[in-house]
């Protein structure tokens, strides 16, 4: 995964030249993050994506070990290390094993299995096979395969912006995957 190449050329905006329009969110998510930092260069695009965010993030029928576990596996599979690293460490916090954790950048079993298979059939063939989908539906429900799709596209989304930008991980997250690498 590639981590940062150099300068970006859409740099996460700094307190000073936060947008006015979209003040209010800077004391939230929107503020908290490089990537909703380098969103904010866009402030429509961010304020649109922040009521999205908060079903995707908060809100999801996936609940938040699932939803960790769906976002762990688009970012393997994307290749973006800002939100490997950000989501390893959402995972952890979560309780969620490191074994776990690097599991869903190889081959887990279980239900897990089932959620990493679900994520690589959206990125290899952009659907779910029925298989695939009524596995899902019958474990945890038709609302989780709803949400299991728009997490991925979400992700997807971001990781889009990430990489393309050169987002640099936030100080903090780097500073634990320093101290405690996957």
């Amino acid at each position: 995964m590639n981590i940062s190449r150099t300068e970006s050329s859409c740099p996460p905006m700094g307190d000073e030249e936060w947008p006015v329009e979209i003040a209010e969110m800077k004391a939230g998510f929107a503020g908290s993050l490089n990537v909703y930092r380098t969103m904010a260069h866009h402030p429509a695009l961010l304020k649109a994506w922040g009521p999205l965010r908060q079903h995707i993030v908060k809100d999801s029928a996936l609940g938040p070990v699932r939803s960790e576990l769906v976002i762990l596996r688009a970012a393997h599979r994307m290749g973006s290390a800002y939100e490997w690293a950000h989501h390893v460490s959402r995972a952890r916090a979560l309780g969620i094993s490191d074994g776990r954790i690097r599991e869903m950048g190889n081959a887990p079993i279980g239900e897990d299995g089932l959620i990493a298979s679900a994520v690589d059939a959206l990125f290899d063939n952009a659907r779910l096979s029925s298989e695939i989908e009524q596995a899902i539906s019958s474990s945890m429900g038709t609302q989780a395969v709803l949400d299991l799709i728009a997490t991925v596209g979400f992700y997807s989304v971001l990781g889009y912006i990430l990489m393309t930008f050169d987002t640099p991980i936030d100080e903090h997250i780097a500073d634990e995957m320093a101290k405690r690498p996957i």
